[in-house]
């Protein structure tokens, strides 16, 4: 039986997800990626604690974006999670893609999180 685009993206993140891992010293930034928005978060997996978030669900970014669901959002958010990863100390991280293909949306996060400064 032919899995559903959800429970394969689901399988492929939990494949990633045991490879990928965020300590103190370099926390995981993982993506979500929804039909409408896009959140991101950077995580101390040893703590489990979410250090910093961003998304397209934010009220400054709604006003100027307006739909999330756009490589604008995707580039917005990924600047905000680098400024706000760099004013907390964070400049090191493990990027974790959460089962997305790395292109569109995700890539254009990736891509605007690095040149904001972060390292990964």
């Amino acid at each position: 039986m032919k899995q559903t685009r959800t429970a394969a993206r689901q399988s492929r993140h939990q494949r990633i997800r045991r490879k990928v891992k965020g300590t103190s010293d370099r926390p995981r930034l993982a993506v979500f990626r929804s039909h409408q928005h896009i959140y991101a978060q950077v995580i101390d997996d040893t703590r489990h604690h979410t250090l910093v978030a961003a998304s397209s669900l934010e009220p400054e970014l709604r006003q100027k974006l307006g739909k999330g669901s756009t490589c604008a959002a995707s580039i917005a958010v990924g600047r905000l999670i680098a400024e706000r990863a760099k004013a907390a100390g964070i400049e090191r991280v493990v990027f974790d893609r959460g089962g997305n293909i790395y292109h569109g949306r995700v890539k254009a996060l990736a891509d605007a999180a690095r040149e904001g400064g972060l390292d990964f």
